[in-house]
């Protein structure tokens, strides 16, 4: 089975959600969670689109991945929700570490595939905007999320202050995806008979938009601002 995932595999699969659920499960979801929110490499990762459809195949996933189920739908998303909860603390306690260790060699970094140097000082600026509460809005923005714990650690936040915004913004994150697409997928089919499943390449779309929209936002009002006549004056 391997072998084929292998002989199969391109790149541009690993932006879609339903194929990590459909070729590792519960564990490769809890992978993905610890790389996107610890690593710098997993910024390109699919965070909210991937926890979403976790949410809609909630029950499948507990049952194949723990070899167990709860025979309740609230209970296994429950426990989704503590599994995957744990991976994204721990993903971002890595983030901070490696900030605190690596801060300065990181604003000199020259960009590669795996690092934008861009993304550091997106969330930088993020960062020092809203400061302890950006650890935890910074887990609903693409990209940021993985910068943010980074960014923490460069700036030497109080250890206890992050532990307390990680633990809050990763619980309030994990839940909001898992329930919301859980519960969506059993709306839709009860007044509509309309199955979500069929349809995920659509709505892993509608996410992308709606969550990476307040970044593209400050993008194109920032360069607007930029140029404004006052920035020239």
């Amino acid at each position: 089975m391997l072998l084929n995932i292998l002989l199969d595999f391109h790149w541009t699969q690993l932006l879609q959600p339903q194929w990590y659920i459909e070729n590792g499960g519960l564990w490769f979801v809890v992978f993905v969670v610890f790389a996107e929110t610890g690593l710098f490499a997993g910024f390109f990762l699919p965070g909210d689109s991937l926890l979403f459809v976790t949410g809609i195949f909630s029950n499948d996933l507990v049952k194949a991945g723990l070899g167990f189920s709860t025979h309740n739908s609230f209970l296994n998303l429950l426990l989704l929700g503590i599994i995957i909860s744990i991976a994204g603390i721990l993903g971002n306690m890595v983030g901070y570490w490696f900030g605190r260790k690596s801060g300065p060699f990181l604003f000199q970094r020259k960009d590669t595939f795996f690092f934008k140097k861009k993304y550091l000082l997106q969330a930088k600026d993020f960062y020092d905007k809203h400061g302890g509460g950006a650890i935890v809005m910074a887990r609903f923005l693409p990209i940021i999320r993985t910068f943010a714990p980074i960014v923490a650690g460069i700036v030497e936040m109080d250890r206890k202050k992050f532990a307390f915004y990680n633990m809050i913004g990763c619980i309030a994150w994990v839940f909001t995806m898992l329930f919301a697409g859980h519960y969506l997928q059993a709306l839709v089919m009860k007044y509509f008979h309309f199955d979500l499943r069929d349809h995920l390449e659509v709505i892993v779309i509608g996410i992308v938009l709606v969550t990476t929209a307040p970044i593209l936002v400050k993008l194109f009002t920032g360069k607007k601002d930029k140029h404004s006549p006052e920035n020239n004056a």
